[in-house]
């Protein structure tokens, strides 16, 4: 299939040895309100009236018919239209033969919007991070300057609580640091996995012994286990850090666990995330408010958060990413009886099949 320079998303402008224009594409001409054919034989410098911030216009400033006779191309630059728009200008030097003089001038004109709305994005996540990591920072410094500076004027026991203060601190920042780490690999798609067989069951059991503890020893019920779980082939270490998050969350953030069920599931369920095979669910089950429908996308996204205490915000990005890789899907819904309910699909994903 023949491709025409009018197919393409950046504006093109062709002029000759003379400076003369001998092509425009359509973006141009939208870019420059024109009509079909208006800006053929303008000369480049009009064609391209793009000034920097001093007022210095684009033809004068890179001089694209002069300079070094090697010259080939003119490196992408900011510059701004007569109606204040910025556009990001490029241009290749055409030369019949090596350090002859230039033949053609092709230039490209992009609009540079979405690169700034990248850079704010960018800018936006940098401050974030910087705020997260502040915070916990803030309060070993000033607890360790405290007692470096005032040791004898404390007791132990206030002392103690200094310490425990520094090491709960500590904690939180290896937490985010972590998780922040987690994000930038799924970001890049270089999460990688350990796969084994896991028993989702015996996980989720393990679990919740484990938040019961740090919760200082509170009883909390098993998990409800209906029929047989089949092995899943996965990583147990994500998998516990999945589940791990979302009690967690339920239990922070959703006003109390109601349940953790785990279930098989077949081909006949058809689950949403196409699962052909046997496979596990996990779901939690809070007492809260639930979860709104507009919102439970925005849910997964980065530091995404909602009402005071909340953490990180990239707890249920993560989550997602980790599913995801599986082959699994990550799920929000009401639950009946009042309060979200956070369905993980998990496939079997058994070795010989990864490996075909």
């Amino acid at each position: 299939m023949e491709i025409r320079l009018d197919d393409f998303p950046d504006g093109v402008v062709i002029a000759g040895p003379d400076g003369r224009v001998t092509f425009v594409n359509e973006r141009v001409e939208q870019m420059a309100r024109a009509e079909p054919g208006e800006m053929i034989g303008m000369h480049l410098q009009d064609a391209i009236p793009f000034d920097d911030l001093n007022g210095n216009s684009w033809f004068d400033s890179v001089r694209p018919y002069d300079g070094i006779a090697i010259r080939k191309r003119i490196s992408e630059q900011s510059w701004w239209s007569p109606r204040g728009s910025e556009y990001l200008i490029t241009a290749k030097l055409v030369r019949d033969r090596p350090a002859g003089p230039v033949a053609s001038v092709v230039v490209s004109v992009r609009n540079a919007r979405v690169r700034n709305q990248r850079d704010r994005e960018r800018s936006d996540l940098v401050a974030t991070v910087a705020h997260e990591l502040r915070s916990p920072l803030t309060g070993i410094k000033g607890f360790t300057s405290t007692l470096l500076s005032k040791w004898e004027r404390f007791s132990d026991e206030q002392r103690h609580f200094m310490l425990e203060t520094v090491d709960a601190d500590a904690d939180r920042l290896t937490r985010l640091i972590t998780e922040l780490l987690d994000a930038a690999r799924i970001d890049a798609g270089r999460l990688t996995l350990r796969r084994g067989p896991v028993q989702l069951d015996e996980l989720a059991r393990s679990v919740l012994l484990s938040v019961s503890m740090g919760a200082g020893g509170a009883e909390t019920q098993g998990p409800v286990v209906r029929g047989e779980i089949p092995v899943v082939w996965g990583d147990a270490d994500r998998l516990v850090q999945v589940v791990t998050n979302l009690v967690e969350n339920a239990v922070r953030h959703g006003h109390g666990l109601r349940e953790l069920v785990v279930r098989p599931v077949g081909p006949e369920e058809a689950p949403p995330c196409g699962l052909q095979d046997a496979g596990v669910v996990v779901e939690v089950h809070d007492e809260g408010p639930g979860i709104p429908e507009e919102m439970r996308q925005r849910v997964f996204s980065r530091f995404w958060r909602a009402g005071p205490g909340a953490g990180s915000g990239l707890g249920m990005y993560i989550v997602q990413g980790i599913i995801a890789s599986h082959g699994g899907q990550v799920e929000i819904d009401d639950d009946p009886r009042g309060g979200a309910d956070i369905r993980i699909w998990l496939p079997v994903n058994e070795p010989d099949a990864l490996t075909d």
